[in-house]
């Protein structure tokens, strides 16, 4: 099963044209532009200036401004306002402070914290030589474009060489994973090594557990969910995808394995990370299913793709310019797909998946902070030494004796206690005058 998906994530890589393949010693060593790296860091690609839809760059300062205060006091903010940090994410997180929020949202910088250390042991330790031989073979296919890893002496590749083999040694049972070095890529891109490490350790086992191992339960389980989500979706397109023999594992792999790092544009993809940290697994049913829709959603595209290898085509051909962050992010999250609808359908499918059986995953940066501080809390709190208090024995008193009332009125009761009762002129019970005679 896993030699299977991972053929099926190396083929689009070869197939598609985008800026992260693999260029010849002409696009690298040749005359301008091919040497003229973008704002991302990609030599000779087309995002050197912003494009038109852009924000303006008072609205980016203004954007800053906010997220620095959100992560000033981080805790407070997603304890009381994470509505708001959902909807920054939604709008995408200044390239200057990614370096900064994404530790955040992910959780990542609570596990660097709770590990001192362990990264630097991981890393001068050595790896298994069998990981070690498949990862040096893949270190050239993640962007060779990128300035950062061009050469295979650089930082970049050395350091997502150390990033990789880190975890490996992490979680030994899992290993490598192709996918995982895109994910570590992009990750480098943004974050020292040690920074980046924790991420990708949070992205597998908290974000998509099941996702890297050995057996993928958790592919074949989110294939399902995203065929069932079709059907009710986009019914036509299922139909279609089902006639020409077109199944989820012919194309969800490299989308979410790599997390669209191959099958979007760049700026495209640091905007679905941003909100995937923030919200979860869910943006990336979102974002497929906007992606088949934009390939197969019209008549007239469903009739040029008769058979299995037109579709595929059609769904990795998808025009640029659909594709532009602020063109194809307003329709992500449009999306009628709520958490509730998603885990509605993940328990219906997964009470039909044999095992092994994925692990549960969080949904979201929100999930991962509350269970973060319910761990913390319970791990502060120690057990109460129960204390031995000895207290000297009273004193005994004599019994208290109920005073004698009977035969006695409760007037003359309160004589004897207060003193002397006071005289009063004596009247006869029986009186001859009469009512009206009486003088007060």
């Amino acid at each position: 099963m896993a030699q299977a998906l991972g053929e099926d994530l190396v083929q689009p890589c070869e197939l598609q044209d985008d800026s992260s393949s693999l260029g010849s010693d002409s696009e690298l060593s040749g005359p301008d532009p091919y040497r003229q790296a973008d704002r991302y860091g990609f030599i000779g690609g087309s995002s050197a200036e912003p494009g038109p839809g852009h924000p303006p760059a008072d609205l980016i300062r203004q954007r800053e401004m906010k997220w620095v205060e959100m992560t000033s006091h981080w805790e407070k903010t997603m304890s009381r306002r994470y509505k708001k940090i959902k909807m920054q994410c939604r709008k995408g997180i200044p390239s200057a402070l990614r370096a900064r929020c994404w530790p955040l949202l992910c959780g990542a910088h609570v596990c660097q914290k709770n590990n001192p250390g362990t990264y630097q042991k991981l890393a001068e330790a050595p790896g298994d030589p069998q990981w070690m031989e498949t990862i040096g073979r893949d270190l050239h296919r993640q962007f060779p474009l990128h300035e950062m890893f061009v050469s295979p002496q650089g930082h970049g590749q050395q350091g997502l060489l150390e990033v990789l083999k880190a975890y490996t040694l992490y979680r030994p049972e899992q290993g490598y994973c192709q996918a995982q070095g895109p994910v570590a890529a992009v990750l480098l891109m943004h974050l020292p090594p040690e920074e980046a490490f924790w991420c990708l350790v949070q992205i597998c086992e908290v974000y998509l557990p099941g996702y890297y191992g050995p057996h993928m339960e958790a592919v074949r389980l989110d294939a399902e969910v995203f065929m069932a989500l079709l059907r009710r979706l986009l019914p036509r397109v299922h139909k279609h995808l089902q006639q020409v023999g077109v199944g989820p594992l012919l194309y969800l792999p490299e989308w979410f394995l790599c997390l669209f790092a191959r099958s979007l544009p760049f700026p495209t993809v640091l905007r679905v990370w941003d909100a995937f940290l923030s919200e979860g697994v869910k943006v990336l049913f979102r974002v497929g299913l906007t992606l088949v829709r934009l390939a197969l959603g019209a008549t007239e595209q469903r009739l040029a793709c008769p058979g299995l290898l037109e579709t595929l085509s059609a769904l990795r051909a998808i025009p640029p310019a659909q594709l532009q962050e602020e063109v194809f992010m307003p329709q992500v999250h449009s999306v009628a797909l709520s958490e509730q609808d998603l885990q509605r359908e993940i328990k219906a499918q997964l009470a039909q998946l044999p095992p092994p059986r994925p692990q549960a995953r969080l949904a979201g940066a929100q999930a991962i902070f509350e269970a973060q501080q319910l761990a913390g809390t319970q791990g502060a709190a120690r057990p109460e030494v129960p204390r031995i208090v000895v207290q000297p024995p009273e004193e005994p008193r004599p019994p208290r004796r109920k005073p004698q009332t009977r035969g006695k009125t409760f007037h003359g009761l309160l004589t004897r206690s207060r003193g002397p009762p006071i005289e009063s002129p004596t009247r006869s019970h029986r009186s001859s005058t009469s009512f009206l005679d009486t003088r007060f």
